[in-house]
């Protein structure tokens, strides 16, 4: 059995709400085993035998069955547990520091990942303290500022929101826990 998770993007903000029970209910209903939820910010864990090759077909069932039971157009990134823990241990930044606000950029490929991480290298690294991982973004700003610092508008772009999904590195321990 593989650990997978699925990160949502866009849920229960602008106005799609998915309660976490009607979500675990999709995910069950798919066949998966140890379906759990995390925080209410479409954030699930699961099991099941389709393995890293299968990714894709994978992907492509939750978000069909996310988009017929909500009826949205459901976009997911989907990660297997250990891609995730390798996220968690590369974040380069101190993560303990109470000023500062440490977030994962989960990127759909490679290619956005560098994208964002060459177009931080000309920004203020004191401002937007911003490093790749492992098919991610590691960002790292002071806290209230995530909306306001030059990579969050970057971040923030139309042609970087069916590209991205960003999640807080202590909601991602959770999700390894």
């Amino acid at each position: 059995m593989t650990r997978w998770v699925a990160l949502l993007r866009g849920v229960n903000v602008g106005g799609i709400t998915i309660r976490n029970a009607d979500l675990a209910e999709v995910f069950h209903a798919l066949g998966f085993d140890a379906v759990r939820t995390v925080l209410a910010s479409g954030n699930v864990t699961f099991e099941t035998d389709a393995t890293a090759q299968r990714r894709a077909e994978l992907k492509t069932a939750i978000e069909k069955a996310l988009g017929d039971r909500f009826g949205y157009d459901a976009w997911i990134v989907l990660v297997t547990h250990e891609e995730l823990r390798a996220a968690i241990d590369a974040f380069p930044f101190d993560d303990a520091d109470p000023g500062r606000q440490p977030w994962v950029v989960f990127c759909v490929d490679e290619a956005t990942r560098d994208e964002l991480t060459g177009a931080a290298a000309s920004l203020d690294s004191a401002v937007d303290p911003v490093a790749a991982g492992p098919g991610v973004v590691c960002w790292n700003p002071v806290k209230g500022t995530t909306t306001d610092t030059p990579f969050a508008k970057l971040l923030a772009k139309a042609a970087f929101k069916p590209r991205t999904t960003t999640r807080n590195l202590r909601t991602l321990r959770k999700l390894v826990d």
